[in-house]
């Protein structure tokens, strides 16, 4: 179909002033299927790479740029970057076109390169045609206003009906712009302070109060914006007078009292011998788009939150088992004066307080700034695996495998730790009857499209899990999109993961087979300098239990240390002879007349090696029926059960310990 014009009959000189929209994306299909929405708007010029574009806008002026952010070779910020550094091209729209990213970097990343706006795909056809109806209304606005201007004499006897179809172009911008949250405004070249002339917008739907109240107000404009603002504000306008296009972001209070975020653009004008006439701008409410930086903010910290929590319960817990325990022994063994009582209750409240606190543990939050520096990955490798221990739980082992001579990559250790902690948990998650992750480390020369040419880290996560499909692996780093089951994930982490690299120089690598596993390489620069800090660890000597005589014999396995102690004692305290061991394997290769003297199996369920179900599941197989306790310190719902057995929770009591025991040997004897 024919492109609008803003044109008529009587006006042949206009007839070839008509908006052109140039659409950038490597992507045959979404070229295809944007031209078709557009093409009722406007010429689509079309353009498969960003050198493609460059070219097309040496030949040809437009009114809106769609551009695609990830293109191989020039992506979108490239592009973008290049269009805004040339004089005749750095005030041209730019609107995004996504399909991977929405988190908050990328998004100011794409604003800072002089983007108006984002659309995510698949587009929504008629907003997209509503943001680019926009862009291409106030380009032929410039344009006709330009056109008069120059054509002033040529255009005197078609004047009326110049006018009328400018009325008409106006009545259509108006609608547009009342049903968007934009205002046109014209100020005064020397106009100080700022005090917009709004023109066109729906004013009382931004600010809340309409043009006559705001105009009867002894307030002026700049008293609305918010005090942590204004100073910032004043300065970045005042330089606006050098001529440059002027762009800024405050807050504002509305007639409700309550503060939106304006962005605040504009051009100075300019009449025909050069001299300065008025700034033509934009107000455009953020409000929403700032929400959306917060809410993906919130997301991330909640994803956070909802992976370490588990682990920071089940430390916590088994500390608690061990202080609880051992309180209850002294009581039962210790003759204590009424002020010592005292102090030994206050003492044993803190600590059910404690247990209590664990059970609501609910925020996590973490600021960091971006340092980037040259790390040590053979000792780094030792924090993160502190940090993962018990998030993984105890089905999951991770094991560093770190080449000779492995260079130093220079990157953010605390963006590195928790990228690594995401794709260490997705792997954790990708294999639910648990299994090895490893972590290779190799030097490596750039070889991807998206890499500069140089000295690359690479560190590759790999599992042994279900894999992923070849059609989702296409999608694992858009913001969002998981393939775990509803409420077990945000989909925020490879994305988080894959935006790190590419911020930090490098880029992510993806392999995937179904029923095999999944390997995720980060590239990461290569320092030029030694690392300049250092991490250390500490280890903590395991303690040995000797088991002594008693009524019945208790097979006791538990990891902790502090915890198997404090149950061995306990049990002895009730009566029964314990065997404790630190690891269900050892259990499991007990000979079999130890095992037949076994009455009682009692394990911990999260351990290295072996879980407390399997150990259960496999002592079963050698002596049937074997009563069992399965103890848990886990916040995560422990799963895979065997049938009569009896879970409890750390910390627990003497008595809530006799009692589980009493009610296994209940179950058994029914």
């Amino acid at each position: 179909m024919t492109p609008r014009a803003h044109t008529t009959s009587d006006e042949p000189v206009q007839t070839d002033v008509h908006a052109r929209v140039l659409l950038v994306d490597d992507d045959e299909r979404n070229l295809r299927a944007i031209k078709t929405v557009l093409e009722d708007i406007a010429e689509v010029v079309l353009a498969r790479s960003g050198e493609e574009a460059l070219r097309q806008l040496l030949k040809d002026e437009f009114a809106v740029i769609l551009l695609d952010v990830y293109m191989p070779g020039m992506d979108g910020y490239e592009t973008a970057k290049l269009i805004r550094a040339r004089e005749h091209t750095k005030r041209v729209p730019i609107i995004f076109l996504s399909a991977v990213n929405k988190e908050m970097e990328h998004l100011i990343r794409g604003y800072a390169m002089g983007a108006v706006d984002y659309v995510f795909k698949p587009v929504e056809p008629i907003v997209l045609q509503s943001k680019v109806a926009v862009f291409v209304d106030l380009f032929m606005m410039r344009r006709d206003m330009q056109l008069k201007a120059m054509r002033e004499q040529q255009l005197r006897d078609a004047a009326l009906q110049a006018e009328q179809a400018l009325r008409r172009v106006e009545q259509r911008q108006i609608a547009i712009l009342e049903s968007l949250p934009i205002m046109l405004y014209l100020e005064k070249y020397d106009r100080s302070p700022h005090a917009p002339t709004f023109v066109r917008g729906n004013f009382k739907a931004l600010t809340g109060f309409t043009m006559d109240e705001l105009m009867a107000e002894p307030v002026p404009w700049m008293e609305h914006v918010h005090p942590d603002d204004r100073t910032r504000v004043t300065a970045e306008l005042a330089a606006r007078s050098d001529g440059r296009a002027y762009a800024v972001e405050y807050r504002w209070r509305t007639a409700e009292g309550q503060y939106r975020y304006f962005l605040d653009q504009g051009v100075l004008l300019h009449d025909t011998q050069g001299h300065a006439l008025e700034y033509a701008g934009t107000l455009l409410d953020v409000t929403d788009r700032k929400e959306l930086e917060s809410q993906l903010l919130h997301s991330r910290k909640m994803d956070a939150l909802g992976q370490i929590t588990g682990g920071i319960a089940h430390d916590f817990n088994n500390l608690l088992a061990a202080v609880l325990g051992g309180l209850e022994m002294l009581e039962l063994r210790l003759l204590m004066a009424p002020e010592q009582s005292k102090i030994f209750n206050i003492t044993r409240r803190a600590a059910e307080q404690g247990a209590a606190l664990v059970a609501r543990l609910l925020t996590f939050a973490r600021k960091q700034k971006l340092e980037p520096a040259s790390i040590d990955l053979t000792r780094f490798s030792t924090a993160v695996t502190q940090l993962l221990e018990h998030t993984l739980g105890g089905l999951v082992m991770l094991d560093w495998q770190m080449d000779e001579g492995i260079w130093y990559p220079y990157v953010d250790a605390g963006q590195l730790e928790l990228a690594l902690v995401n794709l260490a948990i997705n792997a954790r998650d990708a294999m639910p009857e648990g299994g090895t992750i490893r972590v290779k480390g190799r030097n490596a020369h750039g070889d991807h499209a998206s890499l500069a040419d140089g000295d690359y880290v690479v560190l590759a996560v790999s599992d042994s899990g279900v894999g992923i499909s070849p059609e989702d692996l296409e999608r694992v780093t858009e913001p969002f999109f998981t393939t775990k089951a509803q409420g077990k994930g945000t989909g925020l982490g490879l994305s988080m993961v894959y935006g790190f690299a590419r911020q930090s120089g490098g880029t992510v690598h993806i392999e995937s087979r179904l029923s095999q596993g999944t390997t995720v390489e980060i590239w990461l620069p290569r320092a030029t300098e030694l690392p300049q800090v250092a991490v250390t660890s500490s280890a903590s000597a395991i303690s040995q239990s000797t088991p002594s005589d008693g009524l019945q014999h208790i097979l006791l396995i538990d990891d902790h240390d502090g915890v198997r102690l404090t149950t061995m004692t306990l049990l002895e305290e009730l009566g029964y002879r314990v065997t404790a061991l630190p690891d269900g394997v050892q259990a499991v290769e007990l000979p079999d007349e130890e095992l037949e003297a076994v009455d009682m199996l009692i394990s911990d369920y999260a351990m290295p090696l072996m879980s407390g179900s399997e150990v259960i599941r496999k002592l079963r197989a050698k002596k049937h029926a074997l009563p069992a306790i399965i103890i848990t310190g886990h916040a995560d719902a422990i799963a895979n059960i065997p049938e009569s057995v009896r879970v409890l929770n750390k910390p627990f009591t003497l008595m809530q310990l006799q009692e589980a025991i009493v009610a296994v040997e209940a179950m058994q004897a029914a």
